[in-house]
């Protein structure tokens, strides 16, 4: 595949008042994405609350989401695998079912805490037999496990695997080093809205960002600000829109992105299942007046 790059928008799962997936929300905010011009979409991400997600339910988002890509000649990111590497081979090879799957998220395996080495070894036994090629999700602080910039650039030697969703709470040694000298037809991703325009600065090829299906077209002129070298202009930007990013963040992702949604009509609900709960007023309406804020 080509090189991954631009704007990838994981998205939320909006429900219905009796819990179920809403199916048409979820379609609209899929197809508004792409028309304001994500490159792509990111399906079953931390941000669609996978985890409480039913087979059944999982296989109608990524219908839905795979429908939008295939309309707008869009890219689809899927999330995709476990702790366990024969179960996460499984979910895997399960996504040749959708031929508009470009890559699949896989996270570094959590809560046992693999050497780098197992990590490495889990990710090559994953794409020896992955139907998509592989985006590494490296998020220490959900795992607990941090994959350092020699673990990575293994990671990136190893065909198949296409990228990194770098999220390390921060932008450290190891990520300027990869950023600064990528392996050849490996993407750097940011993986955290708040440093997006920093990384981008720095060299990154794109991002997976929450926050940006709120405006898409505001982090989309962000990259090409900084891609067209208008440093003022990509500076300003990313002033306006890191205060909005770390709004989102202010209580457990997506809980905010949906009081944000909701309130402005765009979901039937704001509900987020358990051990979720709803954001609060204040946080969502902090949110709401930076988001209006970008266009005054």
């Amino acid at each position: 595949m080509k090189t991954l790059r631009g704007l990838h928008v994981p998205l939320i799962t909006p429900f219905t008042a009796d819990g179920k997936v809403a199916e048409q929300a979820l379609g609209e905010l899929a197809h508004t994405t792409l028309a304001d011009g994500a490159d792509g979409l990111v399906a079953l991400g931390t941000t669609a609350e996978a985890a409480t997600l039913d087979e059944t339910e999982k296989r109608l988002v990524v219908e839905i989401c795979a429908q939008a890509c295939r309309e707008h000649t869009a890219e689809l990111i899927v999330g995709a695998g476990t702790n366990d590497t024969r179960q996460s081979l499984t979910a895997l090879q399960a996504l040749a079912e959708w031929p508009e799957t470009t890559a699949a998220l896989v996270p570094v395996p959590y809560f046992t805490r693999p050497s780098e080495a197992g990590v490495v070894a889990h990710f090559a036994e994953l794409a020896a037999g992955s139907p998509v090629p592989l985006i590494v999700y490296n998020i220490p602080h959900r795992t607990g496990q941090l994959v350092g910039v020699d673990a990575l650039r293994a990671l990136a030697a190893i065909p198949g695997v296409a990228g990194v969703k770098q999220a390390v709470c921060g932008i450290d040694g190891d990520t300027v080093a990869l950023v600064s000298d990528p392996p050849a037809d490996f993407a750097v991703l940011c993986g955290e809205d708040v440093f997006y325009s920093a990384l981008l600065a720095l060299g990154a090829a794109g991002g997976i960002l929450a926050a940006a299906q709120l405006c898409p077209r505001h982090f989309i002129d962000l990259a090409s600000a900084w891609q067209a070298g208008d440093v003022a202009k990509a500076r300003e930007l990313g002033a306006r829109l890191t205060p909005l990013a770390e709004a989102v963040f202010a209580e457990p992702n997506p809980s905010v992105i949906k009081g944000v949604l909701h309130e402005l009509g765009r979901i039937p609900t704001a509900d987020v299942r358990l051990p979720m709960l709803p954001a609060g007023p204040d946080s969502v309406a902090t949110a709401l007046n930076l988001l209006r804020a970008l266009d005054n």
